[in-house]
């Protein structure tokens, strides 16, 4: 015989009201807050449903009572909880509570501890007689502060592995509350072995160098926390699934430990396109991010790449046919000669616009007899930089220097620069410094950037008695001289569940050697749109802004041709809302409020003077491609190009709009 089972799911049931009877040190709005996934329909909960899951409510009621610990109310119950049906899509809930009476810290003495006396761990603990008893407190001090430092990080970052402690309540009178916080500290464990599994591509000395935790060094919880930040930093494992066993031998003192990974797919291709200088421009570009040049003639290596040393290759192609091409190369080695994290990187690139007419009509006439004139710039460049770990202000920061090679050819080319034939060259050198101490380079969570750098080209004219002012910017130029600074910061602030705050400024700077010189065509800042109609044709810097047309935030001379700015600022908060954390496709949603512009020179730079605008977006991380964007931007400024409230599209690749 056979047995059916006819299952009826009825319709989802919606919680229409919450009620509450009983509190009065929290508000209904509060105490509905401190309920995580149990909400009443609401039109404002966009990412929160108000479906009844019995499993959710059973753990908002249990935030309840938390939420009244943190306050001292370590008594508060919830006597009884109603939940009844509207009709047959709806729901009530009525919780009746019992709050009682509020407690306070008194006495906290230390049982146990040796190794540091009890003035010191009451200052990490950091809670004083006659503060507000919040267990939640205690136990996050003692064991785990996100913010600072905590009882345990103290003995586990001096080796004490073994450490235990127990904090116990040992008397409660009236409303105070005495607690004795028994320790017991072991003795110092020392690392035995150090390991890695989960690896399926990446060469094992490639993590391990990466790696805090040695042999025969003393154990620290630190250098686990900071090797995990590490290797999330390097893209090339699922940040979710990074773990560590720890299997301790009390007798011996020792721990041996294993870091977990889980390999994700990191080489890039991008496929996009792009508006510039009233043409569409196609990009063609692979990434490696995990390339092995030793193995590159090896057989058995290419699977199908040669994979598995941590280095960087990179190739891309624009074109839009006959008016313009580029093609690029770049290689890095992030440790170079294998024992530091000294970066060694290489790259090469040539890029060429014309009119469209090709050499092999130029000069000749066309059908009704117009003479045809190819007009042509091309640049032929390379730089060869090195990056070194530095332990000071702290070992997040890194120093880079390059020195960077780019020679202009002109043919006729009258569209930017102030001449039209010649050729000129730039020789600079580059010295930058950064400080990252994000948590995650996709969806950064907390921490900080920061960026600062200077490139500067000797200053040519000091060397050679001429009458500058005089001569043809052909001449002038032939050799370009500045000096050219540039400040990033961000900043990234967890200011509620799963809201991250994003605050950035950007500025740039251009000056001069010479007054009779000038300031230099070349190298200046194109600000507005995307960021993708970056192909350099003068060495320019394209930066996106929301809201507005690509560049029309840059200076314009009488005639209305851009001729870049030689200083710019801009400003950017975001509030971002991740809907997706899995690696092979992160995606998060944000809004946007920006502020820019860009000056011709110091003498005009107001750095509140700025068009502004606001908008939305979503970005969509998958290893193959980057990080991709949409966002919808509204300005708030008229410019030649934009009304303003008329808001616009913008794609962007790989940040190109930041």
């Amino acid at each position: 015989s056979t047995l059916y089972i006819n299952i009826d799911k009825g319709p989802r049931v919606k919680i229409e009201e919450i009620n509450f009877e009983g509190n009065q040190v929290l508000t209904d709005k509060k105490l509905k807050k401190a309920m995580k996934d149990t909400k009443e329909k609401n039109i404002f909960n966009i990412f929160k449903s108000s479906k009844f899951i019995l499993a959710n409510y059973e753990k908002d009621k249990a935030n309840i009572i938390n939420k009244y610990a943190e306050l001292g109310y370590k008594d508060a119950i919830i006597l009884k909880d109603s939940i009844y049906p509207i009709n047959n899509k709806s729901l009530k809930i009525d919780i009746y509570l019992e709050e009682g009476k509020k407690y306070y810290f008194r006495n906290i003495t230390w049982v146990g501890n040796t190794k540091y006396s009890s003035e010191t761990l009451n200052q990490i603990l950091q809670i004083k007689k006659g503060d507000t008893y919040n267990e939640k407190l205690l136990q996050t001090n003692l064991f785990a502060n996100p913010n600072g430092l905590d009882v345990a990080a103290l003995y586990m970052d001096n080796g004490y592995l073994f450490f235990q402690m127990n904090p116990v309540i040992v008397n409660i009178e009236n409303d105070s509350i005495d607690i004795e916080i028994q320790i017991y500290e072991g003795k110092q464990a020392t690392i035995n072995k150090v390991s890695v599994i989960g690896n399926t591509v990446t060469n094992d000395r490639v993590i391990l160098r990466e790696v805090r935790s040695k042999p025969g060094d003393l154990f620290k919880r630190s250098d686990i926390i900071r090797t995990q930040m590490e290797l999330a930093q390097m893209r090339f494992f699922n940040q979710e699934e990074l773990n560590v066993n720890m299997n301790p031998d009390p007798s011996a003192g020792t721990v041996d430990l294993e870091y977990v990974v889980e390999e994700i797919s990191t080489n890039q291709i991008e496929l996009s396109g792009g508006w510039g200088l009233g043409r569409f421009v196609g990009t063609l570009g692979l990434v490696l991010n995990n390339f092995s040049l030793k193995n590159i003639f090896k057989k058995d290596a290419w699977r199908p790449i040669p994979s598995g040393d941590g280095q960087i290759l990179a190739i891309r192609a624009q074109t839009n046919g006959q008016y313009y091409q580029a093609y690029s190369f770049s290689f890095m080695e992030p440790w170079l000669g294998g024992k530091k994290p000294n970066a060694l990187s290489i790259s090469i690139y040539h890029s060429l616009e014309s009119n469209g007419i090709s050499k092999k009509k130029d000069g000749t006439y066309n059908s009704e007899g117009t003479l045809l004139q190819r007009q042509e710039i091309s640049i032929t460049g390379a730089s060869v930089g090195l990056g070194l770990k530095l332990k000071k202000p702290d070992d997040f920061s890194r120093l880079f220097i390059t020195v960077n090679y780019q020679h202009y050819k002109l043919d006729k080319y009258y569209q930017v620069l102030t001449f039209q034939n010649g050729v000129a060259n730039n020789f600079n050198i580059g010295v930058s410094f950064s400080r990252n101490s994000t948590d995650s380079p996709i969806y950064p969570k907390s921490g900080s950037s920061i960026y600062l750098s200077l490139n500067i080209t000797p200053p040519y004219s000091f060397f050679k008695k001429k009458n500058w002012s005089e001569l043809p910017d052909s001449v002038k130029f032939r050799w370009i001289e500045y000096h050219k600074w540039k400040i990033e910061l961000e900043n990234y602030t967890n200011v509620y569940g799963k809201w991250v705050l994003m605050a950035r400024a950007k500025f740039g700077l251009m000056g001069m050697y010479n007054r009779d010189i000038g300031l230099s065509p070349f190298e200046r800042f194109y600000l507005g749109g995307d960021g993708l109609s970056g192909f350099s044709l003068d060495g320019r810097e394209v930066i996106g802004m929301r809201g507005y047309a690509n560049q029309v935030l840059t200076p314009r001379d009488p005639k209305g041709n851009y001729i870049g700015g030689t200083i710019y600022a801009k400003y950017t908060l975001e509030m971002r809302y991740p809907l997706s954390m899995n690696p092979m496709a992160t995606i998060y949603l944000l809004g946007f409020v920006e502020a820019g512009n860009a000056w011709v020179n110091i003498k005009e730079f107001q750095p509140f003077n700025t068009l502004k605008s606001a908008g939305i977006g979503v970005r969509l991380y998958m290893p193959m491609f980057g990080l991709l964007g949409l966002d919808f931007g509204i300005p708030f400024d008229n410019t030649f190009a934009n009304k303003k409230y008329q808001g616009q599209f913008h794609f962007s690749i790989n940040a190109s709009i930041d």
